[in-house]
């Protein structure tokens, strides 16, 4: 087999999970793929995550769905879910496929139901619809995909078949832990946390969740910061929330005091 040079022909020695969402999305430049093109080149495995809020809140408002958003998360009715299974698996995601082969990248677009990817169940169907929690992550597929890039959707599926709508931040926290990634980068439209309008460089999570609690930090960051403690939790060694150009804060473990 040929192998061209930004296929990993070897087990990389460095994993990073790379999570893309919000109007970031639309405003991704050739540069930034090519960027993830030198990451291979250098020996590191990359496996993408990602969302698709504004392509999402088109189809919704050509369709006149309301979809609110309630603690960072967007509320998904029967008749939205459809829709946002389509835009996320049919547009986004070729997308950023295209995008990553334009820069040289072989990729290949999943979602929960490739391989059992994702298995989830109702967050709280009362309050969210079809809104999942994952349940599990079955990274046989990924494993597989060793020479290539997986672009994931985050959609995942019920025991039964049914589509529910994860959010990406938590759907790259769950993922970026089974395959054991040695970093994960929530790339987004904000350069990271800011407290009182600046930017936080270093934080750890008890300074995130009493941010939470006073309501420093609010709206979709939440889910996102929550993300990120949950990966340290889970023995990821590096988190970081980021713009494009990867400025932003990095995340860590408090030190144990001996």
């Amino acid at each position: 087999m040929t192998t061209s040079k930004s296929m990993q022909a070897t087990e990389p020695d460095h994993t990073t999970v790379i999570k893309l969402g919000g109007s970031l999305l639309e405003r991704l430049t050739p540069s930034f793929f090519t960027g993830i093109r030198e990451m291979i080149d250098k020996g590191q495995r990359v496996v993408i995550v990602h969302g698709g809020g504004p392509a999402i809140n088109r189809a919704l408002k050509d369709a006149r769905v309301d979809t609110p958003i309630v603690n960072g998360l967007r509320v998904t009715p029967e008749n939205a879910i459809g829709i946002v299974q389509s835009v996320l698996i049919g547009t986004v995601n070729p997308w950023i496929v295209h995008q990553l082969h334009s820069a040289g990248i072989q990729a290949i677009g999943l979602n929960g139901f490739d391989g059992g990817l994702i298995e989830a169940s109702y967050l709280d169907k009362d309050l969210y619809g079809f809104v999942g929690k994952v349940e599990a992550v079955r990274p046989s597929l990924l494993e597989l995909l060793i020479e290539t890039v997986p672009v994931i959707s985050c959609i995942g599926r019920t025991s039964d078949g049914q589509a529910l709508n994860i959010n990406a931040d938590t759907a790259a926290e769950k993922i970026a832990s089974v395959i054991k990634a040695d970093e994960l980068l929530f790339i987004t439209d904000t350069a990271g946390i800011k407290v009182n309008g600046l930017p936080v460089s270093e934080t750890t999570p008890s300074d995130i969740f009493s941010w939470i609690e006073d309501g420093t930090i609010y709206g979709g960051m939440i889910p996102k910061v929550q993300a990120a403690a949950g990966c340290l939790e889970s023995g990821i060694p590096s988190v970081k929330i980021v713009n494009e150009a990867l400025n932003g804060t990095t995340i860590r473990k408090e030190a144990v005091v001996r």
